[in-house]
């Protein structure tokens, strides 16, 4: 199983808004017989791609599948059925499908006399596949929040100078995270101070992100900025009683939030879902952290902390609504790795089950 959670990890990016699956067939032995995962949108299933390669070899085997057969015809037909025709006997998934349409083909394998048992590694898949189930489960994108800082977790100096903090090795694994994630996100005074980009460069046969600028007043892109070439989509989120007029770009207007300054971040997030957004990286400031924090939308933290120190400039988050430190936000740290000079560390909020945490160095 733990392979097939590899095999699946191959998808990020390139199968939404459909769930990443990996999948091993083991032939009647208990030896591997073919493997497979999805790997576009429209194509096939990973269970297909593992049979097509298991070939007769399936007859009378194990399928080991890091979600549970799907149970209905959509662009591709059911994958129970196509395990039932190849002759399986035996089905192991890590995660219950719990879409009402796809779910179902445990009970669809049990009823043609198959062996269909959940787990293991149920931890491990659902953290790999965790974009799609938020999506599924709560009907809004998932939300990776990424930051850079110093040490003592300042992400510019007094002065407002910010290039760079960390190191390139780090800069261009934002840019992997970036070709997991369905839209990249940033807020107004990102775009006025950066002029970003937020285009995926260095990763071979990425998708591009749609790239977003929640600019309540619709004044922080300016014709001509980065964002607004044609090397990915881009949309402006802009209050719904302004109407600036930018080329290259398509607007959508949402209320503005019922407390504070900027938009509603529940409805910038549903806005998002409507376009087929499953995963957001949100790569914005303190401002917009902290009102997507504010909105309990926050559910996984990367921090690029620099072995550097500045003891003035912005800090990583601001306003959250937290006064006491009874109110903290609490995580639960998942992964640290050093990456060139820096630390990366990735957590979640502590009421999240996830996987065990792990130390690497590269």
């Amino acid at each position: 199983m733990r392979h097939a959670v590899a095999l699946a990890a191959r998808g990020l990016g390139r199968t939404s808004p459909n769930p990443v699956v990996g999948c091993v067939i083991l032939d009647a032995a208990g030896r591997p017989a073919g493997e497979g995962w999805h790997q576009r949108a429209g194509g096939p299933h990973a269970e297909i791609h593992a049979l097509e390669q298991a070939g007769e070899r399936a007859r009378g085997g194990t399928a080991v599948v890091t979600l549970e057969p799907c149970n209905h015809t959509g662009r591709t037909g059911p994958c129970a059925q196509a395990l039932i025709a190849a002759g399986v006997r035996r089905v192991r998934y890590a995660v219950p499908d719990p879409t009402p349409a796809a779910g179902g083909g445990a009970a669809t394998l049990r009823a043609a006399g198959i062996t269909a048992e959940p787990g293991p590694c149920t931890e491990e898949a659902t953290a790999g596949n965790i974009a799609w189930l938020t999506s599924v489960r709560h009907g809004r994108p998932h939300v990776h929040w990424k930051y850079a800082a110093t040490l003592d977790g300042r992400i510019a100096a007094a002065d407002g100078s910010s290039r760079w903090i960390t190191s390139p090795q780090a800069r261009a694994d934002v840019h992997r995270l970036r070709a997991e994630a369905d839209a990249v996100v940033v807020g107004s005074g990102t775009a006025r101070a950066d002029d970003p980009h937020l285009a995926v460069r260095g990763v071979p046969g990425a998708r591009q992100p749609l790239r977003v600028v929640v600019d309540t007043e619709g004044t922080a892109v300016a014709p001509g900025a980065r964002i607004l070439d044609d090397a990915a989509p881009t949309l402006i989120a802009v209050a719904d009683d302004r109407a600036p007029a930018l080329p290259g770009a398509e607007l959508v207007r949402l209320p503005r939030a019922a407390t504070g300054r900027g938009l509603d971040i529940p409805a910038l997030l549903a806005a998002l879902h409507r376009r087929g957004v499953r995963s957001v990286l949100l790569e914005g400031g303190p401002t917009l952290a902290g009102a997507f924090a504010a909105a309990g939308a926050v559910d996984r933290v990367t921090g690029y902390l620099a072995p550097a120190l500045l003891g003035a400039g912005p800090a990583a988050l601001g306003d959250a609504g937290i006064s006491t430190i009874a109110q903290a936000l609490r995580l639960r740290v998942t992964d640290w790795d050093r990456v060139g000079p820096d630390l990366r560390v990735t957590a979640v909020p502590a009421t999240v089950t996830a996987p065990v945490p792990t130390g690497k160095e590269s």
